[in-house]
């Protein structure tokens, strides 16, 4: 280290910056008696070594760095006010009720020191894995009074191989897969690491169950980027399962990627499936853009299905009121088919809009 001039560094300073990011790196934790141990040797070693030994409830849990972008994994209770915007008040470990936030930057104050990492916690007892929960940072948390064995020095490849082993497990009880499943895969989605996008391409191979596939699209969608728009992109153009492009429509929906949009209208007008053209249109009606209510207005007239005509109908219904109103207005006028016009009408007198009267005061007084 250089010193130059007359300046001089405190010793402390620099052990101070250097303890700081460290224990930055373990959560507010209370209630809890914390056990520090090292994973240098390898994730799954020492992992395996305190669920085996570990005959009673107690708590595993590690940080690794967090993908890019305004992610919140707190608590339903959390939050201090009604918008949902300060999070978070506390999370307790032995409750339920977690949840995800994916704030538009737009639209949600950036903290100059908010944390680039998440916390991942197993909860084991009778020598195996109970439950994955995972936080965001800036969440304090509660350990109920059990023991929380917090490891130091994780590799996010390893800890992305030991979330996939869970992830993959194909529970037939559906509230097994929320406990381990689900946030398993939540957890591998919010890594910095190029080995999530390859975890989570294998995870909507064709050869994958169902369920785990329909599971993995919203985390493609919402935290993976251009990786994950272009994964979706092939599987609502590709895939023959049409479940599976449903609910890669609304992985489309919650991507950020300026291309999502596009890929959306273009479902909507050429998928072969009216119930997937139908949820496209839905999911456009909620992005709310120019381009979006154009190929709704488009489906309304040219779809050649009638049921897909009336979900276009709704998702003009979901469009804010200023461009939505409208437009049902148009499409109650105008339409040659009485069964969309009807339709039509129907969400015009839910609008509770003062242009929606005037329309129906003229139609009844002719």
């Amino acid at each position: 280290m250089n010193i130059t001039g007359n300046r001089r560094i405190c010793p402390y300073a620099i052990l101070i910056s250097i303890a700081l990011p460290l224990a930055a790196q373990q959560p507010r934790l209370s209630n809890a008696r914390v056990e520090t141990r090292s994973a240098a040797a390898g994730l799954e070693q020492a992992f395996k070594a305190l669920v085996g030994a570990q005959s009673n409830a107690a708590w595993i849990g590690y940080a690794v760095a967090a993908v890019a972008g305004d992610h919140q994994m707190c608590c339903y209770s959390s939050f201090e006010d009604g918008s949902g915007n300060r999070c978070c008040r506390g999370c307790s470990l032995e409750g339920r009720g977690s949840m995800f936030r994916n704030t538009p930057a737009q639209t949600q104050p950036v903290s100059l020191e908010a944390p680039g990492y998440i916390f991942v916690l197993y909860r084991i007892e009778q020598r195996q894995v109970d439950r994955i929960r995972n936080f965001s940072a800036e969440c304090e948390l509660d350990g109920g009074g059990l023991t929380v064995y917090w490891l130091t020095d994780v590799r996010p490849a390893e800890s992305i191989a030991l979330l996939s082993s869970f992830a993959l497990q194909s529970d037939q009880d559906r509230r097994e897969e929320h406990r381990r499943s689900e946030p398993a895969i939540a957890a591998i989605a919010m890594h910095r690491d190029a080995a999530a996008d390859q975890a989570l391409e294998k995870f909507v191979a064709a050869d994958q169950p169902q369920s785990l596939r329909e599971r993995t699209v919203f985390w493609l969608g919402s935290a993976r980027g251009r990786h994950g728009y272009e994964v979706l992109r092939r599987l609502v153009t590709q895939d023959p399962s049409e479940r599976v492009r449903e609910k890669a429509i609304f992985g489309l929906s919650v991507s950020r990627d300026p291309d999502a949009a596009p890929a959306m209208i273009n479902v909507a007008k050429n998928d072969s499936s009216a119930r997937v053209r139908g949820q496209a249109l839905f999911w456009l009606s909620q992005k709310a853009g120019g381009k979006e209510a154009a190929a709704i207005t488009e489906a309304v007239e040219n779809d050649p299905d009638t049921d897909v005509k009336k979900k276009a109908v709704f998702a003009l219904s979901q469009l804010p009121r200023d461009e939505g109103v409208p437009l049902l207005i148009q499409v109650a006028r105008t339409n040659r088919n009485p069964a969309v016009r009807k339709q039509a009408i129907f969400w015009l007198g839910q609008s509770q809009d003062s242009r929606a009267l005037q329309f129906f005061e003229e139609v009844l007084l002719r």
